[in-house]
């Protein structure tokens, strides 16, 4: 049985051990982990050990076992499945892609709708259901810095179209002033991601 010194010191050089080997930086896989570079230069020097939860998600990073990372190191071939960044971004991209497809084929239709000069709209539309579809991945995937960006996009991207249909079809003064009662919303959103609890 090892001794939970053994036991700190054994994972702290797996960890570094299998990092080096995927030729990943300690900023790359707290990236990939969430959590900071900091934490995982810790986990290094063996001054703290990561909870289960996060050994297993490491174990996946460089395609091995929970039992790699804990027992004395055997010599085995560390396959990093690093493409999974490539796939997320592939995906979202896809998917946000699809959204101004599918906007240009509603365009297309409603140009042949006679009398219709508003079919542009559709576009303005699109903004927000792209930012909706953005923040959706980035919350599967992403971090708080891409987190924040797309909760803003949306702020934003609701704001603009609330302006275009009011300016439109409304007679209501000083519409400006939407993009003014939007900037406490955004100022909610940055201190909500910059002070939220950090791991």
């Amino acid at each position: 049985m090892y001794e939970t010194d053994d036991i700190k010191e054994i994972i702290a050089e797996n960890l570094l051990r299998f990092r080096t080997k995927a030729n990943l930086t300690q900023a790359q896989l707290a990236e990939l982990l969430n959590y900071s570079d900091k934490a995982v230069s810790k986990w290094e020097r063996g001054e703290s050990i990561p909870d289960i939860r996060v050994l297993m998600q490491i174990a996946g990073i460089y395609n091995i076992t929970l039992d790699d990372l804990v027992s004395r190191p055997k010599e085995k071939e560390v396959k990093p499945v690093l493409h999974k960044r490539k796939k997320r971004l592939l995906i979202t991209l896809l998917s946000f892609a699809l959204v101004w497809f599918i906007a240009t084929g509603i365009f297309v239709i409603l140009c042949y709708v006679p009398n219709l000069n508003y079919e542009w709209l559709c576009f303005v539309a699109a903004a927000l259901v792209s930012s909706i579809v953005l923040t959706v991945f980035s919350a599967l995937w992403g971090n708080r810095i891409t987190n924040a960006v797309t909760s803003s996009l949306i702020l934003w991207s609701f704001a603009a179209l609330l302006y275009t249909v009011l300016y439109l079809f409304t007679a209501i003064p000083s519409l400006w002033l939407l993009f003014v009662a939007a900037c406490p919303f955004e100022v909610l959103i940055i201190l909500w991601f910059v002070f939220r609890k950090v791991k």
